[in-house]
């Protein structure tokens, strides 16, 4: 085969493994939406350049329950990015299905009900990790350091904006 022809199958197969972030479909592994937000379940966790172990190690995420978004599926391995951007392929084992959000607003105030005219249970800085809970189109309700609260969906980042949970 031909340089240019392993060139042209080499973009081909990266094209693939991506598409569906584009689109919004499912994960050709995991028939789960793409792109979708997890967080971290290890203390520590490389994200590689490519899908195996023989890859070189582009970034190393430090922060357990750091939530990231899966953009691309390879067997066992899940292409993921933070909410700078910085990101690779990590294997799947060090992800958890747990969601988690980061408060991207200082002092974002923690309401007893999804309303601004209600209560303030506590304060959340910027960069905070919280456990996010149920979702309005609005509002999401999150946890940290043994305070909830709901805030508005639009200061946090692991989220998207039109989900709804229960």
């Amino acid at each position: 085969m031909s340089g240019l022809r392993i060139i042209i199958a080499a973009l081909a197969a990266c094209a693939c493994l991506t598409a569906g972030a584009a689109a919004g479909e499912r994960g050709p592994v995991t028939n789960l939406p793409i792109p979708r937000f997890v967080s971290m379940k290890a203390t520590e966790g490389n994200a590689r350049r490519g899908p195996s172990l023989s890859h070189r190690i582009d970034w190393v995420f430090k922060h357990r329950d750091m939530p990231l978004q899966i953009i691309g599926e390879y067997g066992h391995w899940r292409r993921v990015r933070d909410r700078d951007g910085a990101g690779g392929w990590m294997h799947y084992s060090l992800l958890s299905g747990v969601r988690t959000v980061i408060v991207e607003s200082d002092l974002a105030p923690l309401h007893s009900k999804p309303d601004t005219a209600s209560p303030v249970n506590a304060y959340a800085e910027a960069g905070v990790v919280a456990r996010l809970g149920k979702c309005y189109p609005d509002w999401c309700r999150i946890s940290a350091g043994g305070k909830r609260g709901w805030v508005p969906k639009s200061i946090l980042w692991g989220v998207a904006p039109d989900e709804v949970r229960n």
